[in-house]
């Protein structure tokens, strides 16, 4: 990094900030949402999107409960202007909800615009000029007087071009690269606009400061809008609105510390699609909230869907790790974390709680139309028995004993190392039954019969070595006559016999299994487990499946 000479701070921080933002922890109240998806999102695109196109996207915004749309620059190309006369014309804006159309401050363009919202119940007309140092000096090659003229005489056009042709919608005003402009200066020119403009509580007018390139870190933004909003006029009729992109990466920060700042509004896309590194991501922000208990009033509670009109629309694609709407987001391979997520589920059923608080997930999957499944536990090399078992458990009703999932869990994640792939929910499934169900080699048992004495009496038939044997044995119960009958006639040793049982609860409810764990010579401790409509069956299943792993170890 040889050039690093060549870089300097390009932003103006506030003089002696109040910070009052700072004793704030947390935000109480969701901002006014504005998407401009349909604007600065689409102007991003390689491929703009087609009318079709941005009609899908904007019946998905109204879905989410977007009340304010940017729906483009009307007065920039055919296009724009066509998708904006048939929202209009098709009676396709709800009644609550507010379109925002975007102009500069040439009359031409001002006037095109106002038509092309005839018709329009709620407008909002947003009026822009760029403010900050680098642009005045290297790109308009004009003075502050002169640059603030431009914003005022744009004011000024609003005004009469609304009073010329019979309409009344509200007005938004922003000194484009707010972040390169000297705080006085980015006030007096927002302040000579609201003087044009005089808003009053009941028609308000919106202010924006965009972080048309982020320039520094969060706090220093923080400083700047809190002292926009402690210092513009008419601040009761004032709406302060946020538009951060993302050059730093800390558009998500720039806009949390904007609203604890006092901001009102907040200006973005779905994941942060828009110029460059794109606008906040309005998916995480409000996301952030809601996990902090703030409902943001806007409804993603089906991601998928919403992930896939956006992908379609957009020809962009949703990062796997992209907060709340990757497809990674919720996953956890490692095993410490799956066995965490496994008690921590666990422990909500057992305690009925509240809230939530499962560790590893901010949120709870299903909030946001995701499956523990598929999306929560996910196997592979990495996992441990928690994840494994948990999967066991809740996908296919197999609860296994606390020691046999270490057991699994190693045989499963065998499989996946060797294989160097992530195993499904039914490739788990597989590896379990394959390797721990109804295992009848190298001892395969043909039948039993019981008989009661003063013990329990077995005669079993069983097929070994390619050779046919009854034997007979007696025991305390039928578990222990059959295991008796192996070690004395089969010549099998083993002992410490464990037992454990349970109705299945998914797939067959006519089926139960059983889990056996026997202890060999040498101290290794095998599992089997047995699948039958009968119980005893099931266990003397599971017996065996014990031994012949034991035998095949």
């Amino acid at each position: 990094m040889v050039n690093v000479s060549r870089y300097t701070r390009q932003f103006f921080p506030v003089k002696n900030p109040t910070r009052k933002w700072l004793d704030k922890t947390y935000i109480e109240k969701p901002p006014i949402w504005c998407s401009v998806d349909l604007r600065d999102g689409n102007q991003s695109l390689i491929v703009p999107m087609s009318l079709e196109q941005k009609l899908d996207f904007f019946k998905l915004l109204v879905e989410l409960g977007f009340k304010e749309i940017e729906v483009g620059f009307p007065a920039a190309s055919e296009t724009e202007y066509t998708f904006l006369r048939t929202l209009i014309e098709n009676d396709m804006i709800p009644d609550d909800v507010t379109v925002q159309v975007l102009t500069q401050s040439r009359e031409h363009i001002i006037r095109k615009t106002f038509e092309a919202l005839k018709g329009c119940k709620n407008a909002i007309v947003h009026l822009y000029n760029s403010t900050s140092l680098a642009q005045r000096e290297q790109v308009f090659k004009k003075s502050k007087e002169e640059i603030l003229k431009i914003a005022v005489d744009g004011a000024i056009l609003f005004e009469n071009i609304a009073k010329e042709m019979g309409i009344n919608y509200r007005y938004e005003y922003s000194p484009e690269s707010f972040t390169g402009t000297e705080p006085e200066y980015a006030l007096e020119v927002c302040n000579a606009v609201l003087d044009v403009w005089k808003p009053t509580p009941d028609r308000k007018a919106i202010i924006n400061l965009p972080v048309t390139v982020e320039l520094s870190s969060p706090h220093v933004y923080a400083d700047q809008v809190e002292y926009m909003c402690d210092n513009l006029k008419y601040r009761d009729s004032v709406v302060v609105s946020l538009h951060p992109h993302n050059d730093r990466g800390c558009a998500v920060a720039d806009s949390e510390l904007g609203i604890l700042a006092g901001a009102d509004r907040i200006e973005g896309t779905l994941f942060g699609n828009g110029e460059r590194t794109g606008n906040v991501d309005i998916v995480t922000l409000a996301m952030n909230m809601y996990a902090q208990g703030i409902d943001p009033q806007l409804d993603f509670s089906n991601m998928p869907n919403i992930v896939s009109v956006y992908e379609r629309n957009t020809g962009m694609t949703v990062y796997d790790r992209q907060p709340y709407a990757g497809k990674l987001v919720f996953a956890a391979f490692s095993g410490s974390h799956q066995d965490a997520i496994a008690k921590g589920m666990q422990y909500r059923d057992d305690n009925n709680c509240d809230t939530w608080t499962v560790p590893y997930l901010p949120i709870d999957p299903g909030d946001v139309g995701r499956q523990y499944e598929t999306d929560v536990i996910r196997i592979n090399s990495q996992s441990g028995k928690g994840g494994i078992g948990y999967l066991l458990e809740h996908q296919f009703g197999y609860d296994l004993p606390k020691k046999m999932r270490e057991d699994v869990g190693y045989t499963v994640k065998s499989i996946s190392d060797h294989a160097h792939a992530e195993l499904s929910p039914d490739e788990v499934l597989k590896a379990f039954t394959d390797n721990y169900i109804n295992i009848n080699t190298p001892i395969k048992l043909i039948d039993y019969h019981f008989f009661r004495s003063e013990s329990i009496k077995v005669m079993l038939t069983v097929e070994m070595n390619g050779e046919t044997k009854e034997v007979i044995a007696n025991g305390n119960g039928r578990l222990d006559a059959v295991s008796n009958a192996v070690r004395d006639s089969l010549g099998v040793s083993f002992s410490e016999l464990t037992y454990e049982e349970h109705a299945l609860t998914i797939g067959s409810s006519s089926q139960a299994i059983s889990y056996v764990g026997i202890t060999l010579d040498n101290g290794k401790l095998v599992w089997g487990a047995g699948v039958n409509d009968d119980i005893i069956a099931a266990s003397i299943n599971a017996l065996f499946s014990a031994i012949n792993r034991g035998l095949q170890a």
